[in-house]
């Protein structure tokens, strides 16, 4: 119970800012601890050398010292022997039996704070107890220098027990610390932004009630900011569902009227039928005009029907050459080199693309058509040019021709539908519907050029799949080679 509620605050903005705190806290007081564990060890062995100068100076004073009272001022000092040197002349002050030999020397008149952090680091780890030699300054300048022996097990002693202490006060530090920050955080950040989490949610189940869009409140900067971003949104989304609610509404009713005025002009196109047999010659001569606006006008039904039901499937991508299908859209077009225009196909035997093929030829039988009837409605032979390759990302396609280009105005609606026909009476569809499979595929089609000497398309199809899968990991669901 306690190991899973631990996770769950641990799982928190909070509970890991809480975490984060604590461990840094710590290795600040670490960082503190080191210089203060060395300049505890430096006071504690000065202490040592004033208290050995004080006994020193009972000798000074009485001129010979008994040897209980000589036992009395060392014990008092802590140590075993005190040596001063006057003058250059090295005189032994006070003395008692040495249990050991000298294990090591420290110089505190020489030591640096990095010499000082070491010997301190050194006698934490050194769990024995030798006898140590210490040599310091003598206060008020009472000579050239003071030299004791002592043990060290008792500063170890010492040592251990500050450093303890010290870090019980810098846990209990990092705690309150740690707690202040996580009440702090969480009044400040935690709870903000569970408010805006509460308001997304909440806007999700009813994206169309205004009600629910965000009022900013925060006291944070970036809070109130991402605040605002959110209401802007949410704002402007209720407004695009609306425009999209009656836009369905409105393409619904287009859809029927469309669909009777099919039914209309199909009747009214049998009878241009008619009157095109007709034996009065200005009858005749007005008849195939009428008959070809007629015919558009129910293109154009079609396509707006076909348009508004939107019933594309996903693509169905299969391993498949892409060669012939450039010659089977060629054909279809009755294409061929000896035609004329005439049609030059540029792909490699064995290139394999993964695609769905019926989705493919239908963009490619688009562009084929777009580019045959703007060179046939100059009079001039033309060429149009299908090639395809592949790089390390994806594999491409290209629609060439030699025609007259596209207009401006048709350039920049092109992939727009009902804005971007090309030629008198179309509808605009084409462009938009191949635009619309190929992003399907993932891939895009781009206008690469358009100009006097003819116009360009590039269709990419990338070869990898989407963002859950591996680089070479196929798109679609036909893993086979």
């Amino acid at each position: 119970m306690i190991g899973r509620l631990a996770a769950r605050i641990l799982n928190t903005l909070s509970g890991r800012f809480l975490l984060l705190t604590v461990a840094f806290v710590m290795l600040a007081e670490v960082l503190i601890f080191v210089p203060s564990i060395a300049r505890f060890r430096l006071d504690y062995l000065q202490a040592r050398l004033e208290k050995a100068q004080i006994a020193s100076l009972a000798l000074e004073a009485g001129g010979v010292v008994g040897a209980d009272l000589e036992r009395e001022l060392l014990a008092n000092a802590g140590v075993f022997n005190v040596v001063l040197r006057r003058d250059e002349v090295r005189q032994l002050a006070l003395s008692s039996p040495i249990p050991e030999p000298v294990a090591a020397t420290y110089d505190l008149r020489m030591a640096g704070p990095f010499d000082l952090i070491r010997d301190a680091l050194d006698v934490l780890w050194t769990p024995k107890d030798p006898v140590i030699r210490v040599i310091g300054q003598p206060v008020q300048q009472a000579g050239l220098l003071i030299e004791v022996t002592l043990r060290q097990g008792p500063l170890r002693g010492e040592m251990l027990d500050y450093g303890l202490r010290i870090l019980l006060l810098s846990a209990l530090i990092s705690v309150i610390t740690a707690a202040m920050l996580f009440f702090a955080v969480r009044r400040l950040m935690v709870v903000p932004i569970r408010r805006v989490v509460r308001h997304m949610q909440a806007y999700a189940a009813a994206p169309e009630d205004a009600r629910l869009v965000i009022t900013p409140n925060a006291r944070v900067r970036e809070l109130r900011d991402a605040e605002q971003a959110l209401g802007q949104m949410q704002t402007e989304l209720i407004a695009a569902f609306r425009q999209k609610e009656r836009l369905a509404q409105l393409g619904g009713a287009v859809a029927k009227i469309a669909h009777d005025l099919r039914n209309i002009l199909t009747s009214a196109q049998l009878f241009a039928d008619r009157i095109e047999q007709s034996a009065d010659p200005g009858v005749a001569r007005a008849a195939p005009k009428l008959l070809n606006s007629i015919t558009r006008a129910v293109n154009l039904c079609e396509s707006t029907l076909a348009f508004g039901k939107a019933e594309e499937h996903p693509p169905r991508l299969t391993r498949f050459a892409l060669r012939p299908l450039l010659e089977e859209v060629a054909e279809a077009e009755g294409l061929s080199r000896e035609t004329d225009p005439a049609c030059l196909i540029d792909a490699p035997a064995g290139m394999m693309i993964r695609a769905d093929a019926e989705q493919l030829h239908r963009v490619l039988s688009n562009l084929v058509r777009n580019a045959r009837q703007a060179i046939e409605a100059t009079g001039q032979p033309g060429t149009i040019e299908l090639s395809g390759g592949e790089g390390e990302q994806d594999w491409w396609i290209r629609v060439g021709d030699t025609g007259p280009g596209l207009p401006p105005k048709a350039r920049e609606h092109l992939f727009m539908a009902f804005q971007g026909s090309a030629r008198k009476g179309g509808s605009g569809l084409g462009l938009a519907i191949a635009a619309e499979l190929v992003r399907g595929h993932g891939g895009r089609l781009d206008l690469v050029r358009s100009d006097a000497e003819g116009t360009e398309f590039m269709l990419h199809l990338p070869r990898s799949g989407g963002i859950d899968a591996g680089e070479d990991s196929p798109i679609g669901a036909d893993p086979q080679p």
